[in-house]
């Protein structure tokens, strides 16, 4: 619910996508556990505006509970709205307040949107985001006074994220060419304010609350996610015989070529004994019928993010990956469970033309600092064959 009658929040939550609610979710859990362990008066929200009456303290499942609000930026994707609806019933669940914004819902939607937020963001004491990348969060972030920001994973685009913090540079998604079009022209200055936001300085604190193995700059403050929520309230699994395949949107955004990665699904799901594909929520209806009839493997679309899909089980005592951020997350999730992880490299012959030059370099990274999964190799794609319908 949106609207002038939500109670100030202390902690305000900005989310686009399930698994960011879903981190959010894992910050709130770790941060109460750990003011429950240190307990201290209730710090007063600095005196930035004036006559905001004070709010009563609420309580509720967890210390944080009453003070933060999660504030949904609804995207247009249907399976990414149907798994944040999942996620906001597990927040509520939580004792948390959610506000669902059609914040794209219309040529006035980013106005009116941004408009009903601006008081809320200029009372909070802390701002939580998910996507630092996003013009959206960027736009809302040149309205804030918070003297605290906390970055939560939006899967492995917060290494990237925290190397271009620290090398001072705009703020780019890897898959992205360098480029700044004639839409990234005319935002640049909000997205350079925003990136002095992101920066720590006397006044403000900056957080970053992470799975991905990242090397913080000066000042910020790294939290290692270990996924002590989802660990906690889910699970432990079902395990089943055999393997499961983790689905990437890779060829989606442009980066791998779909014959290649069809080809490599088909390969991998025969020698690995691979039965059910998990669809990651960006991937086409199309794309996922042909895997379907070409390989045979069951097609599953999640309703909620993999790392609780996966700890609620059944799931499969290997789960094979492309280099994604469920490498570094589902060993985290599904630990002391007897499941292992396995990841295949993406080739650099899979990669398209319009792959940004940085792409190899990242996808590398990302496989080569995951902790505690399986390295497999690299596996031939015969591309002509699939593209003929063979299996």
């Amino acid at each position: 619910m949106r609207g002038p009658k939500d109670p100030v929040a202390p902690t305000l939550a900005f989310v686009e996508s399930p698994v960011q609610l879903l981190n959010v979710l894992e910050w709130a859990y770790r941060t109460a556990r750990r003011d429950s362990r240190t307990p201290a008066p209730r710090a007063e929200p600095p005196p930035l505006c004036d006559a905001v009456p004070r709010q009563p303290e609420q309580r509720d499942i967890t210390p944080l509970a009453g003070d933060l609000l999660v504030v949904v930026l609804a995207p247009h994707d249907p399976m990414t709205r149907g798994q944040l609806r999942r996620m906001t019933e597990l927040a509520r669940d939580q004792g948390h307040r959610v506000r669902w914004e059609e914040a794209r819902g219309g040529p006035g939607a980013p106005v009116s949107t941004v408009g009903s937020l601006a008081g809320p963001l200029r009372r909070a004491r802390r701002v939580v985001i998910g996507d630092p990348f996003s013009r959206y969060v960027q736009l809302l972030l040149t309205l804030t006074r918070a003297r605290e920001l906390v970055v939560v994973d939006d899967g492995t685009a917060t290494m990237e994220f925290v190397s271009q913090l620290a090398r001072g540079e705009r703020l780019v998604r890897w898959h992205r060419r360098t480029g700044l079009g004639a839409r990234g022209l005319v935002f640049a200055p909000v997205a350079a304010t925003a990136r002095r936001k992101l920066t720590p300085n006397n006044r403000r604190t900056v957080e970053v609350f992470t799975a991905m193995p990242v090397e913080p700059p000066p000042g910020v403050t790294v939290t290692a996610n270990d996924f002590a929520w989802t660990r906690a309230t889910h699970g432990p699994p079902r395990l089943t015989r055999g393997t499961d395949l983790v689905g990437t949107s890779l060829v989606e955004t442009g980066v791998v070529d779909p014959e290649r990665y069809l080809a490599a699904v088909t390969a991998l799901a025969r020698d690995h004994g691979a039965t059910r594909y998990f669809a990651h929520r960006r991937e086409s209806t199309d794309k996922l019928r042909r895997i379907a009839a070409v390989t045979g493997l069951e097609i599953v679309r999640p309703e909620l993010p993999l790392e609780l899909v996966a700890r609620r089980g059944p799931i499969a005592r290997t789960v094979l990956s492309f280099p994604s951020t469920v490498v570094h997350t589902l060993p985290l999730a599904l630990a002391g469970t007897g499941v292992g992880v396995a990841v295949c490299d993406i080739d650099p012959t899979w990669l398209t033309e319009h792959a940004s030059p940085r792409a190899e370099g990242f996808l590398a990274g990302v496989t080569g600092t995951a902790r505690e999964v399986r390295r497999l190799p690299r596996v031939p794609v015969p591309v002509a064959r699939v593209a003929e319908g063979t299996p």
